[in-house]
């Protein structure tokens, strides 16, 4: 078994044509077809049911398909690793980013990061949640954040920043009469939230809040960011549900950020990784994280301090 086969079996899984799928390789049909008759005897199974009308993948296929992907960015990890020490980096760290973490954090971590340890090559992937455990499992991926510590054995989940659980309001809505949002009145209205199978973490807290009242809610959209949320509350479109974080940093024209009435349901950022030893470089980037939210604990933001704590307006 070659790369070659493996470039080739990934083509038409895709494609699911051999026509288009030789053309994305800029090959001809018949040397893909016979690549893919050369890895299928080699693995003895057959990895796609064709016909003169259609060709799909079998479950052995679908099988081979959930592993190819892995190899091909094992390859470029490795790839990336001799060049940032040809580039002189002494080191690397893969850093998973799941359900939109905090971007007014991440700037800052980063910047520690490299005031204090320029050598090390920091790298960051956006995934999915389940992609993100996948990818810690396999060895793609150093550490991680999401919103989730559903992530099964063999993965610590540490909570290491949180943030207010607010309700992003367009400007001159009725619920402004309210200064904190009962939660049965929030649902009365149509709500703009986050993907569920791209933000999975965000998804299940928001739903553990949403559960609190007996009424269903209205989503009006389902979006894969949070910069998208807070265009379409602007809008006047919908109500959006995000931390009091995302809704400063994606701050649009037109939106007012209130908390919800009693006590405020926090939305809770995990570091994630493997549960075992862990390099020196690791070792010093968790501090980072953990001295970062210790500094937000003890000194309030510059907008939290010029703000009201129950409402949030541009």
């Amino acid at each position: 078994m070659e790369l070659r086969h493996l470039r080739c079996f990934l083509a038409v899984a895709e494609e699911l044509h051999f026509a288009r799928a030789a053309e994305r390789l800029h090959i001809e049909q018949s040397p893909l077809s016979r690549a893919i008759k050369e890895l299928e005897e080699d693995l003895g199974a057959q990895l796609f049911a064709r016909t003169t009308r259609s060709t799909r993948l079998t479950r052995t296929g679908r099988l081979f398909l959930a592993h190819v992907p892995r190899v091909f960015a094992a390859l470029q990890q490795a790839r990336d690793s001799v060049k940032a020490a040809a580039n002189g980096f002494h080191g690397q760290l893969r850093i998973a980013l799941s359900d939109g973490i905090t971007s007014s954090r991440l700037p800052s971590l980063l910047a520690l990061c490299r005031q204090e340890e320029p050598e090390v090559e920091i790298r960051l992937f956006e995934t999915s949640l389940s992609q993100q455990i996948k990818g810690l499992h396999d060895d793609l991926y150093d550490v991680g954040f999401a919103l989730s510590d559903e992530v099964g054995d063999g993965i610590l989940a540490e909570p290491v920043w949180s943030d207010p659980l607010m309700v992003a309001v367009p400007a001159r809505h009725p619920l402004l009469a309210y200064k904190r949002i009962p939660l049965d009145e929030l649902l009365r209205y149509p709500l703009v939230l986050c993907n569920p199978q791209i933000c999975e973490g965000y998804a299940r807290q928001v739903d553990r809040v949403l559960r609190g009242v007996d009424r269903e809610p209205m989503v009006a959209e389902q979006v894969a960011s949070f910069d998208l949320m807070m265009a379409l509350v602007s809008a006047g479109f919908a109500l959006g549900l995000a931390g009091s974080s995302h809704i400063l940093t994606c701050r649009k024209s037109d939106v007012v950020a209130r908390p919800l009435a009693g006590r405020s349901p926090m939305l809770t950022t995990y570091l994630l990784r493997l549960d075992g030893e862990q390099s020196e470089a690791l070792a010093c980037f968790i501090e980072r994280v953990r001295s970062i939210g210790s500094h937000e604990n003890e000194e309030p933001t510059k907008s939290a301090q010029s703000d009201s704590p129950e409402e949030i307006e541009p």
